[in-house]
C-alpha cells in the first residue's frame, strides 16, 4: 500500500528486548509512538544472553521446571558473516571497548553479538523504554485496546491498557523433540540442545546427535574432542547414508534412527547399530505464547502460527496485535528491522493494510502454495529461498531500499560453504570484496541521510 500522512501516535507495548524487540522499539519510537518494552531478563539481548546454567529437566518437558530462556552454548559463533547480519543503519563492525578490540572475527562469538545489540540499544536510547525483570503473563483484547498483565521480580503484578501490542518474545526456548521409536524403553540419557552448554559431560561417551543443521553440526564437533564416538542422524540424508566425516576420527554421519532398544543400542536406517550413552536432540523449537489469550483465534498447529498475514498480522486482530521475528532461515536482524518499520508505519497510519477478507485470502493462498509444493506445515515460517522476495516486499511497504545484493551474496556463500566445509567455513572464505561493498553502501546511505530534505525533494522530483 502507498504511504499516506501520519495519523496516529499510540501507546504500544513490546514484549521482549531481544533483537526483534529492540528493532521494534526503535522503529515505533521513530514513528512517534509511546513505547514500553517488557523484558523478563535483567538486560537486553534475548537469545544472545549466555548463561552457563541450564534447566534441571534436560529435555525441558516438565511444565513446572525452572525455565532458562537462553539456548546459547559456550562455543557458539555466528553462522553468517557479521556484515550481512547487522541493521541497515547500524553496521555490525568490530568496535573498541575500553581501548581494546572485542571479537573482530567475521563470524564472531555470541558475546560479540550481545555486545552489538547492547551498543544498538544505547545508541538509540532503547534501554530507557525497557522494564527489566518484568514478565508478561497475560495479553488479551479489551474492546479495541489491549490489556497486559505483568509480574516483576518481587512478585508485584501490573495491569495496563495499550493501543497495540507487538509480540517479540522469540522462539528458541520451548524445545521440539525427535520422534524415536522405542525411546521410552531406551535406558540412556537424553538432552535437547537448548540445555547444552559445554562438552565436558560427554567425556568418553558414545553420543548420538539428532539433526545436522546449525546447532547439530556445531555441537557434534564440539563434543568430538572429548567423546569416544559421535554419530549424527539426519533426516535430510538418504536411508543408506553412512560415512566418517573428514577432520575427525570419531564422527560419523547416518540416516535417520530406525529404533532405540532397551539394551541401550540405537539402530539406524542404514542398518548400523551403536551402543549409545546419550542422545542430543538438535531438533529445533516450538512457537509458544503462554501469555496470549485470543479465544483460540491464534493457534499453533505443527509449529505454524496462524492465521498471520505475511507472518506478522492476524487479520481479525490487526493492526492492534502483531508478531515480529517469527520467520526463520533468513537474515534475522535485517528481517526484524523491515518488519518493525512496516508495523510502526501501519500503526501510525502512514501505511494501510488490506481488508480483513483480503488478508485472509492471502493467508489461504500462501498455505495452498506450500501444500501444492509439498512443504510441510512446520516449515510455514521458514523463508529460505523465499527470503529475498519477502524482504523486498517488506521494504516496498515503507519505501525502504530493497535488500542489497552484497548481503544476499554473503548469505548464499556462507550456506554453500557450510554445506561443504562445515568445520572450516567460518575461518576460510573468499568474499572479502563483499565486505568493502558493505561499508561503501553504509557510507553512501549515511551521506544521503545528512543531505538537507529540500535537496532530496528537488533531486527526486
Amino acid at each position: 500500500m502507498a504511504p499516506c500522512s501520519r495519523i496516529n501516535s499510540l501507546q504500544v507495548a513490546v514484549i521482549g528486548a531481544g533483537s526483534a524487540g529492540l528493532a521494534a522499539a526503535r522503529e515505533l519510537h521513530r514513528e512517534s509512538h509511546s513505547v514500553v518494552v517488557f523484558e523478563r531478563q535483567s538486560q537486553v539481548g534475548g537469545l544472545w544472553v549466555y548463561t552457563p546454567k541450564s534447566e534441571p529437566d534436560p529435555l525441558s518437558l516438565d511444565p513446572n521446571r525452572t525455565i532458562v530462556h537462553s539456548s546459547v552454548y559456550e562455543s557458539l559463533r555466528t553462522n553468517l558473516p557479521r556484515e550481512c547480519m547487522g541493521f541497515r543503519d547500524f553496521p555490525f563492525v568490530p568496535r573498541p571497548e575500553d581501548g581494546e578490540s572485542r571479537d573482530p572475527r567475521r563470524y564472531p562469538s555470541h558475546s560479540e553479538v550481545l555486545a552489538y545489540l547492547q551498543d544498538f540499544a544505547r545508541e538509540f536510547k532503547i534501554e530507557e523504554m525497557v522494564r527489566f525483570e518484568t514478565e508478561v503473563v497475560l495479553v488479551e483484547a479489551q474492546g479495541r485496546k489491549w490489556r497486559i498483565q505483568s509480574r516483576n521480580s518481587d512478585g508485584t503484578y501490573g495491569d495496563e491498557i495499550f493501543d497495540a501490542v507487538v509480540v517479540c518474545s522469540g522462539h528458541y526456548t520451548e524445545p521440539r523433540l525427535a520422534h524415536v521409536p522405542g525411546i521410552d524403553s531406551w535406558p540412556g540419557k537424553q538432552i535437547h540442545s537448548h540445555n547444552y552448554r559445554v562438552p565436558d559431560p560427554f567425556k568418553d561417551q558414545v553420543v548420538v546427535v539428532i539433526g545436522n543443521f546449525a546447532s547439530g553440526s556445531d555441537i557434534s564437533r564440539d563434543i568430538t574432542g572429548l567423546a569416544k564416538e559421535v554419530h549424527i542422524s539426519s533426516r535430510s540424508n538418504p536411508p543408506e547414508t553412512y560415512e566418517k566425516l573428514p577432520g575427525s576420527n570419531n564422527l560419523w554421519l547416518h540416516s535417520m534412527i530406525e529404533t532405540a532398544r532397551d539394551d541401550g543400542s540405537i539402530v539406524f536406517q542404514n542398518g548400523k547399530v551403536v551402543q549409545a550413552d546419550t542422545i542430543v536432540h538438535c531438533t529445533g523449537y516450538k512457537y509458544h505464547f503462554p501469555f496470549l489469550n485470543t479465544n483460540d483465534y491464534i493457534t499453533v498447529d505443527d509449529n505454524c502460527v496462524g492465521p498471520l498475514y505475511k507472518h506478522v498480522f492476524p487479520p481479525a486482530l490487526a493492526p492492534g496485535l502483531s508478531f515480529i521475528g517469527l520467520a526463520w532461515m533468513s537474515l534475522h536482524f535485517f528481517l526484524v528491522e523491515l518488519q518493525s518499520k512496516w508495523v510502526a508505519s501501519v500503526l501510525s497510519g502512514r501505511v494501510t493494510l488490506p481488508s480483513q477478507d483480503e488478508m485472509m485470502e492471502d493467508v489461504n493462498d500462501f498455505c495452498a502454495m506450500l501444500d501444492a509444493n509439498g512443504i510441510p506445515k512446520r516449515y510455514t515460517h521458514r523463508l529460505g529461498t523465499f527470503q529475498v522476495d519477502y524482504l523486498n516486499w517488506l521494504a516496498e511497504q515503507t519505501c525502504a531500499p530493497h535488500v542489497e545484493q552484497w548481503r544476499i551474496q554473503q548469505v548464499e556463500g556462507a550456506y554453500r560453504r557450510f554445506a561443504t566445509e562445515s568445520d572450516t567455513f567460518r575461518d576460510k572464505w573468499d568474499d572479502v570484496h563483499l565486505v568493502a561493498e558493505c561499508y561503501e553502501d553504509f557510507l553512501r546511505q549515511k551521506l544521503i541521510s545528512l543531505l538537507p530534505s529540500q535537496f532530496l525533494k528537488t533531486k527526486s522530483s
